[in-house]
């Protein structure tokens, strides 16, 4: 008898380790955490620029060279939220996570040297008005590049320029000057 109890207590052990539990099952456990990397598109990256927030950008294209003063009427004005992958897509593209004014030819060559992504459902678009002034509303707080390119006047020679300008709006909203 006294070498049976052990056997009953080793196998009750195993009959309730084995013994399904009541209650919903148990989720499995979350993915591992990534941070956000420079080198690989990550929708969640961006995520936070898809919610409305009470921020905004007003702004002017001012570029000129020498007295020939450029324009962005009726030109696309792009707002790219910064990640750690769209920040070096900028230096890539514009030599800087800052501001550049570079030819809009040179950013062109460089684009297929910049990772591409499907970061284009997370770009906001406005259009440049006939002042050269342009907005964005809504925003949530957070780092943005703007972007445009500005032309010559028709006969004053010169190349369509892309100009760029980081702009943080984590503080409210924000007036830029894109020169």
């Amino acid at each position: 008898m006294k070498r049976i109890a052990p056997l009953v207590l080793v196998a009750a052990s195993l009959y309730a380790c084995a013994a399904p539990t009541l209650g919903p099952p148990a989720s499995p456990p979350p993915p591992p955490y990534a941070p956000p990397s420079a080198e690989v598109f990550r929708p969640q990256d961006f995520a936070w620029s898809t919610m409305a927030g009470g921020t905004s950008i007003a702004g002017v294209m001012a570029f000129r060279q020498g007295p020939v003063r450029y324009s962005c009427d009726g030109r696309d004005v792009i707002l790219t939220p910064e990640t750690p992958w769209s920040r070096r897509r900028m230096i890539l593209l514009y030599g800087s996570a800052l501001a550049a004014a570079i030819p809009v030819e040179e950013v062109r060559r460089r684009t297929q040297s910049a990772p591409s992504g499907d970061y284009a459902r997370y770009v906001r678009k406005t259009t440049c008005d006939g002042g050269n002034r342009f907005d964005f509303g809504g925003l949530p707080g957070g780092v943005w590049f703007v972007i445009t390119v500005a032309r010559p006047p028709q006969g004053a020679g010169g190349e369509p320029m892309a100009i760029m300008r980081r702009v943080d709006t984590r503080g409210g909203p924000r007036f830029v000057t894109l020169n």
